[in-house]
């Protein structure tokens, strides 16, 4: 008896007329968003005089947006399979703190810590992931809530306190080629002084391209994500997708965290909580759909790159951080708006 394949919501076009359409409509999205990246950029550099276009600005400006993209990407994976994330930033904290702890205070060897900080994030995401595909309740209540768990426990194991690999605190020692290691990660001397956060993103980058776009995880992910429904009727392991996604998501929040830790040199409980609303507009941005089943990598990095400019540009110009939280709350609505004009306009809603 063959499986039925009615459902009770739409499903993505895979004919080829609606895989170029799709293909269509995110490249221009994303050429949308260069675009808008270019004359903003022309913009401040007009408004301060060249100031914007100094190389050291431009590859600080790199190194910003590369967390951000980082983060992204693994929020993207959470977005596209249909469910929402709001604990990655307080995760960010969370790993890095435990990165500190374990490393600084209880004087485990560096690469030990680092699995610490992992074993904490995949927990996290398992932990959203079960609240969310196994007790059914919302992924915005659930990692809602587990957000405000997350910096509890952070609080917890730091005591509020701020840890510096460089300055540790009297009596505590840590082994100068431990630091070297560490410092490594983020510090490398590159040719131009090119920024080592970027090339870490450009690798994830390839890797999720690959992963969202030529493998049968991705494939399936997408499907779950447009319609959960038809996946289920399908018999696709929606329960075992939807893990990996939050685990993924909470492991490139650890990414991010341990890349900032190396190269600044100091973790603090609060650190990561101004990450969440431009991550989210980075992603959105990027064309990713808040009900699922729709987002690009290249989208994704866009997104994260007008968002650097537009931060960087109006630090540059000093007008305050009112103007930038202005700017960040402007353009988040927006692109939600412009992600519910386009599911309207494709028939979607």
């Amino acid at each position: 008896m063959s499986e039925p394949t009615t459902s009770t919501g739409p499903s993505p076009d895979r004919s080829p007329g609606g895989l170029l359409q799709s293909a269509s409509s995110t490249l221009m999205r994303v050429g949308g968003v260069f675009i808008t990246v270019v004359i903003v950029m022309a913009i401040f550099a007009i408004a301060s005089d060249g100031k914007f276009l100094i190389p050291a600005n431009l590859l600080g400006m790199l190194r910003a947006m590369s967390t951000i993209a980082i983060l992204g990407l693994g929020l993207l994976v959470v977005i596209v399979v249909g469910e929402i994330d709001l604990s990655f930033a307080n995760l960010y904290g969370l790993c890095a703190s435990t990165m500190a702890v374990v490393w600084i205070v209880w004087e485990w060897p560096v690469w030990w810590a680092i699995v610490a900080a992992f074993a904490v994030a995949i927990f996290w995401g398992a932990f959203n992931a079960f609240f969310t595909a196994i007790t059914k309740i919302p992924s915005f209540i659930a990692t809602l809530g587990s957000a405000t768990l997350i910096f509890g426990m952070t609080l917890y194991i730091t005591n509020t306190k701020r840890f510096n690999y460089l300055f540790p605190d009297p009596g505590q020692e840590i082994d100068p080629g431990q630091i070297e290691i560490f410092r490594g990660l983020a510090n490398q001397a590159l040719p131009e002084r090119f920024p080592m956060q970027a090339v870490w993103m450009i690798g994830i980058a390839i890797v999720f391209w690959f992963l969202m776009n030529r493998s049968l995880f991705g494939f399936r992910l997408k499907a779950i994500g447009g319609n959960p429904e038809a996946a289920r009727l399908a018999r696709l392991p929606v329960t075992k997708y939807k893990f990996a996604a939050f685990i993924i998501a909470a492991c490139m929040a650890c990414l991010a965290s341990l890349l900032d830790f190396s190269f600044i040199g100091s973790a603090q409980p609060s650190a990561g909580q101004q990450l969440l609303f431009p991550t989210f507009a980075a992603v959105i941005i990027g064309g990713a759909s808040l009900s699922g089943g729709r987002g690009s990598v290249a989208g994704t990095i866009a997104g994260a790159l007008l968002l650097a400019v537009l931060a960087n540009g109006v630090a540059l110009l000093a007008a305050g951080p009112f103007a930038q939280q202005f700017m960040l709350g402007t353009v988040t609505i927006g692109a939600v708006l412009l992600d519910q004009f386009t599911q309207r306009r494709r028939g979607l809603i």
